[in-house]
């Protein structure tokens, strides 16, 4: 029952920030919110008292129309920079909420600046492929230093946009085995039904890029096929994962399955319609149980708990790699190497013309 409870506040405390604002998405973060409680809360390795930390799991959503849902975790599982506050400004100006995820804004929870459809998808997978180089690079036996996943959010309008084909097409070329990216089947675009537009089968498209497919029937309230398709996809590491899960968008709310809660708030008749669903006050805004909050609670000692023997084990490999544990010392950092002007092409007046390409 606890995990119901995380999941529909999850689902009000969404719907709450997009009517305060008059304007956002409550559809993808009340459909998709089952997927993310699981995530975030379990599945997920991450420490939100420190948002930086190397090791991180990455999150992307593939644009920015389940922000709210993405504040919402950030909020639930305590990073700092996502107040009440911050929540209760979502969509405003100078806001660290504002409509689609900005990275620049906030010091960390947010992997990469998300707009375009599709465009977080091809992100996530250059972020698997930077955690596939680097773990090539410097994980030795005994020491898995990189072995983080990258997962994704993406709806029906980004597997439309042709360069989530193209990025999906290289994953399954490298064989990016951490890289997880979940499916809103949700039969609804903006304009409608997708079968307006969009009537392939998504399934046999990743199959044929070479992924490993799952599909996840129920996705609004069988949090155990939700579970166990995640640990799935975390075992198979010579190929990238794809999640298809069914779901309702705008689930609990009148118009739950239409177009109408794609891209509108709920209304007030309808914010109340879906806490009585729920079992929520409709009196109450940005209600969070308690019982909520001690499981959310939770995620943060964990996330310490994972720094704590990452560090340990960085420490233990700066003995025996000396020099390699420098340079990932340095990247980690940010910084580049010494000398590193040295290395790039010089141009002369004199040179012959060549296009910019082959210049490179």
């Amino acid at each position: 029952m606890t995990d119901s409870l995380c999941v529909n506040t999850t689902r009000v405390l969404s719907a709450d920030m997009v009517q305060k604002a008059n304007s956002g998405h409550p559809g993808a973060p009340m459909g998709m919110a089952p997927i993310a409680h699981l995530l975030w809360s379990k599945y997920m390795r991450h420490n939100p008292a420190n948002p930086q930390w190397f090791n991180r799991d990455r999150f992307v959503l593939s644009n920015g129309h389940a922000c709210a849902l993405l504040y919402s975790m950030l909020h639930l599982t305590g990073y700092e920079e996502f107040s009440m506050d911050e929540l209760k400004k979502f969509r405003q100006l100078d806001a660290k909420t504002p409509g689609h995820p900005e990275s620049h804004v906030v010091k960390g929870g947010i992997e990469v600046t998300t707009g375009p459809l599709g465009q977080g998808l091809s992100n996530g997978v250059g972020l698997a492929i930077g955690s596939a180089h680097l773990a090539a690079e410097f994980n030795r036996e005994g020491f898995n230093l990189i072995d983080n996943y990258t997962y994704v959010f993406c709806g029906d309008g980004c597997l439309q946009e042709g360069i989530t084909s193209e990025a999906s097409s290289l994953a399954g070329h490298l064989g990016l085995g951490r890289l997880i990216v979940f499916y809103d089947d949700n039969k609804i675009t903006i304009d409608g039904e997708t079968e307006l537009s969009f009537t392939e089968d998504v399934a046999k498209r990743y199959e044929s890029y070479g992924w490993h497919v799952q599909t996840v029937k129920d996705g609004d309230n069988d949090l155990a096929a939700i579970g166990a398709a995640i640990e799935a996809a975390q075992k198979v590491h010579d190929r990238p994962s794809f999640i298809k899960i069914r779901t309702t968008i705008g689930y609990g709310s009148p118009n739950q399955g239409k177009e109408k809660v794609h891209g509108s708030p709920l209304g007030e008749d309808g914010l109340v319609s879906a806490k009585k669903k729920f079992g929520f006050d409709p009196t109450k805004f940005f209600f969070i149980p308690d019982e909520v909050q001690q499981v959310y609670a939770k995620v943060k000692g964990n996330g310490k708990d994972l720094e704590d023997a990452w560090n340990t084990a960085f420490q233990k490999y700066k003995t025996q790699y000396p020099d390699l544990a420098a340079d990932l010392a340095r990247r980690i950092s940010g910084k580049l190497p010494d000398n590193w002007k040295s290395v790039l092409p010089t141009y002369k007046p004199e040179d012959p013309a060549k296009a910019t390409r082959q210049f490179s």
